[in-house]
C-alpha cells in the first residue's frame, strides 16, 4: 500500500490523471485529496471518464476510493480536471494529507 500513497500523492503534486480499477469498473480520474476515512487511507478524485459499477459511463463526478480497493493504476498524462465545485474535506476524508489546492504545503510528505 505505501507505493500506491506515494503514486497517488505524486500524481496529486503533479496534477496527472490517473487511470485505475475500483470495483470492476475502469476508471479515470483526477486525484485530488488523500488522506483517511474511518482510519484506511483513501484518495477523493475526480472521475472524468470511464464507468461506474454498472458499467455505465461516467463523464463527471467525485468518487472517494479507499486504495486498498483499487488496482492496475497507471500514472497518466492528459488534461488536469478539478470537478465542478471544491469539494468539502471533511464530507470526505476524515484526516487530510495532500490537498492539490494546497500541494506546495502538504502535511505529510509522499
Amino acid at each position: 500500500m505505501p507505493v500506491l500513497y506515494d503514486l497517488m500523492a505524486g500524481a496529486i503534486l503533479a496534477r496527472r490523471q490517473v487511470l485505475c480499477t475500483h470495483h470492476g469498473a475502469r476508471r479515470e480520474v483526477c486525484p485530488i485529496m488523500l488522506g483517511r476515512k474511518n482510519g484506511a487511507a483513501c484518495v477523493l478524485t475526480w472521475q472524468f471518464a470511464g464507468t461506474n459499477e454498472k458499467g455505465e459511463p461516467v463523464q463527471g463526478g467525485w468518487k472517494c476510493l479507499p486504495l486498498d480497493e483499487v488496482s492496475d493504476v497507471r500514472v497518466h498524462d492528459g488534461p488536469w480536471y478539478a470537478g465542478d465545485s471544491p469539494p468539502r474535506a471533511q464530507a470526505w476524508l476524515d484526516d487530510v494529507d495532500i490537498d492539490v489546492a494546497h500541494a506546495d504545503r502538504p502535511r505529510r510528505r509522499p
